[in-house]
């Protein structure tokens, strides 16, 4: 037992330095509040952020553009209510036209 006390005592007095080197880059790289691997997780957070802003800001300057188009054009809210939501004026009608195939059902039993 004191001979492998001794052995332990031995090594950690040899590479001391190794170790609380080993230790320390552990504690700062993977422990501490302000360690390397939150670093990484807040950076692809932080780039995430800014695709949103910029998604965001996009979608703000499309909307603008579109009010700006209503408040100068009267004939534009009628063209977007047309459009977006089908409405119609009451001398004409609305047809939608679909590209997607029903399937048509056959009934293929026979009776005896």
């Amino acid at each position: 037992m004191a001979g492998r006390l001794n052995g332990i005592l031995g090594f950690i007095a040899h590479y001391k330095y190794l170790i609380v080197v080993v230790i320390g880059v552990l504690i700062v790289g993977l422990i501490d509040e302000n360690s390397f691997l939150k670093r990484v997780q807040l950076e692809l957070r932080i780039s995430d952020l800014k695709r949103e802003i910029n998604r965001y800001t996009e979608q703000y300057e499309a909307d603008s553009r579109q009010l700006d188009e209503l408040k100068r054009h009267p004939k534009a809210i009628e063209r977007i209510a047309r459009e977006r939501y089908f409405m119609k004026a009451d001398d004409e009608d609305i047809y939608v036209l679909s590209d997607d195939e029903q399937p048509i059902e056959t009934n293929n039993e026979t009776t005896e």
